[in-house]
């Protein structure tokens, strides 16, 4: 079964982010006094009295704005509605109850789902005069001050009070995490959007409209994955110091490092910008299996030697990753988004691949009988074995009388070498050498 969900939902600035981030343990959702921040679902997992369940944070609800973004926000937070198992109703004690507060309880009712009505921003029981929030018509509400954590707890109680009992499992626990990563308006979100089969982001031609790194888990052919869409990653230059943009940016950088596969998204019509070689070398130094994806490949077009051309202007500016498999799409049209799916699993299953000691070595020794490391100074490496210490990505130590006698143009040899006796492509492989004193660590 899949842990509960449960959704936070409020007008804008109302202290929504400020909660999820405080349960959540770290600044996983943007939190600004700019209204509209939060413009995805973000989630994020979280657990009370040993019970495990999902939190979503939406972007504020407005009903009467004709702010064509804020129609998107309203559109989302009706999508973590529908998912939710517990929606939390955020309103704020400060600024008063208003005409939103009224329509977004309406809204609430209609779902026939547990709803509890949060008043946050109430820095002082004793002294708070609360009474108005009866007027919303939820009964009984919990009163906090998210920023400094006070009443959090009883609302939690309340909240996992609603859970099944037994029905907290893991099953995304093992799940493949798969960070949809690039530059603005390349169509990641077009591409997750196909692959999920519903507009769980928002989709706009706005460069930038993804601010926040978003995890869904969907299931393909019986396989469980998660899926991460990122904000598009732009130039430093243009991004305003301590600006909300910045923020997505590293949320970005914190989405590659804790995924399984990358898929790396271009714009077929502009080709590989200098921005897209650096997300790919940053994957490249995480140890991350990546898939180039080339979309809006149907309006390209097209003669014999496209498709070879792109593969060899990508091998060029690739070329500190040779490794890196690719594959044309279209996100619009859904054009060989399915076969995507296949390369996805097949770098995972390259970077999680182990060898045998006894495998390791005796290709170790044919790449040494193939060519013996050149000597430096009149001496001259010898290897004596090798070991496979972890995966993701492949980590192979392998020992010498002195690894500083292991040129760099040897190392690259014998890493080529063991990338093509395993068929490791798709994937980076990391190579230590230690001298033989060391084999005892």
């Amino acid at each position: 079964m899949v842990k509960p969900l449960v959704a936070v939902v409020g007008k804008p600035n109302v202290g929504k982010s400020t909660f999820f981030n405080k349960v959540c343990g770290g600044r996983i959702s943007i939190v600004s006094d700019m209204p509209g921040v939060t413009r995805d679902r973000i989630y994020a997992d979280a657990e009370w009295l040993g019970k495990k369940f999902t939190l979503v944070d939406t972007g504020g609800i407005q009903f009467k704005s004709d702010d064509i973004m804020f129609r998107h926000i309203k559109e989302q937070a009706q999508i973590a509605l529908d998912l939710a198992d517990v929606i939390l109703f955020f309103c704020d004690y400060k600024g008063g109850l208003t005409a939103e507060d009224y329509d977004i309880a309406a809204l609430l009712r209609k779902t026939n789902k547990p709803s509890v009505l949060v008043v946050n921003k109430v820095d002082s029981y004793r002294d708070a005069d609360l009474t108005e929030f009866y007027n919303l018509g939820f009964g009984d509400f919990y009163p906090i001050a998210a920023e400094q954590k006070q009443g959090v707890g009883d609302l939690l109680d309340k909240v996992v009070s609603y859970f099944p009992e037994n029905e907290n499992t893991d099953e995304y626990d093992e799940a493949i995490k798969i960070a949809v990563v690039g530059k603005p308006n390349a169509g990641k979100s077009s591409l997750v959007n196909k692959i999920l089969g519903y507009d769980r982001t928002i989709v706009s031609s706005i460069a930038g409209t993804t601010r926040d790194a978003i995890d869904t888990p969907f299931e393909y052919d019986g396989r469980r994955y998660v899926i991460i869409d990122t904000a598009g990653m732009r130039k430093k230059r243009s991004i305003e110091a301590d600006s909300v943009e910045q923020y997505s940016v590293m949320r970005s950088l914190n989405a590659i490092r804790r995924a399984d596969v990358c898929l790396i998204v271009m714009d077929a019509q502009e080709g590989l910008s200098e921005q897209d070689v650096k997300i790919a070398g940053f994957i490249h130094e995480e140890g991350k299996p990546s898939v180039v994806v080339i979309n809006k490949w149907d309006l390209i077009e097209k003669d014999t030697h496209t498709v070879e051309k792109f593969k060899k202007d990508l091998s060029r500016d690739l070329a500190f990753m040779d490794y890196f498999r690719s594959i044309t799409v279209s996100a619009l049209t859904g054009q060989r988004v399915n076969k995507l799916m296949a390369e996805i699993d097949y770098v995972y299953a390259k970077s999680t691949f182990r060898a045998t000691t006894g495998m390791l070595n005796d290709v170790i020794n044919d790449a040494v009988r193939a060519v013996e490391p050149p000597s430096q100074k009149g001496r001259r490496a010898k290897i004596k074995y090798a070991t496979q210490p972890s995966v993701q990505p492949p980590t192979f130590v392998i020992f010498t009388n002195d690894g500083e006698l292991v040129h760099f143009s040897y190392r690259r040899y014998l890493e080529n070498y063991i990338r093509r006796a395993f068929g490791l492509d798709g994937t980076p492989i990391k190579l230590i050498f230690r001298d033989g004193k060391d084999r005892d660590e």
